[in-house]
């Protein structure tokens, strides 16, 4: 899975890892220190959870890393695309530099990662697809038009690919959250969490755990009829 050493993908990692799954990590340079602190916090499991060093913007990094865990493992049953960047801004003031960042990341990745795991997918006859949007995807932010725009074309790209696959016993399926407690929604200024807070009819941030109970659901064999759905996990700031 792509940004599985924190916040959202850490969680996801955990959960996989302690279910018995082997877990790889992909990530930036950065994200090996936080990949191995997470992993030496699994105790039996921490084995099953390996890192993987790659730029999920550009494609050939991708397709090394996937061939990377294939020579290592032999098989990828699931792809989790959760890898995620912001550079906020109004639209009158975004660089064009700052929405390619966003795109080439939060929506190019995830094209490039499917495009690397599919082939052995197919080959295998079964996988499991899930892409991390955002409720921002489904509903708009202010100061958000880039991370919007990635995360709604995320959908898009979920139901195109679920169609193309469906009939290969590949599922293609999107968790869209709201406003989860992670590092990137505690970087939000106070008063905007505060407003995220109380424009939520549940009273509170969701935890990274319940994503991750969500996702692992969507991994699970017993998910194999639901494909090209987006499920929102937002405490009903969106419905």
């Amino acid at each position: 899975m792509t940004g599985g050493s924190r916040g959202i993908g850490g969680a996801i990692s955990t959960l996989l890892a302690e279910d018995g799954a082997t877990v790889a990590v992909l990530g930036l340079p950065e994200d090996r220190m936080r990949a191995q602190s997470l992993a030496a916090s699994l105790n039996g499991a921490a084995s099953r959870l390996h890192f993987y060093e790659t730029d999920v913007s550009v494609f050939d990094r991708c397709r090394e890393a996937v061939d990377a865990v294939l020579k290592e493992h032999g098989r990828i049953d699931f792809l989790v695309n959760n890898a995620g960047i912001t550079r906020d801004r109004t639209v009158r003031k975004m660089t064009v530099e700052e929405w390619e960042a966003v795109l080439r990341v939060n929506l190019s990745g995830p094209f490039f990662m499917i495009k690397a795991v599919l082939d052995t997918m197919l080959e295998q006859g079964y996988g499991r697809i899930v892409n991390i949007s955002s409720v921002v995807g489904e509903a708009g932010n202010f100061g958000q038009a880039n991370y919007a725009a990635a995360k709604a074309g995320l959908i898009g790209l979920t139901k195109t690919v679920a169609l193309e696959v469906a009939k290969r016993g590949i599922t293609v399926n999107a968790v869209a959250p709201g406003f989860i407690d992670t590092d990137m929604t505690r970087a939000m200024p106070t008063a905007a969490i505060e407003t995220a807070i109380e424009q939520t009819p549940g009273q509170r941030l969701g935890k990274p755990e319940e994503v991750a109970k969500l996702v692992r659901f969507l991994l699970d064999d017993n998910s194999g009829y639901i494909t090209g759905a987006v499920y929102n996990i937002n405490g009903g700031w969106y419905m």
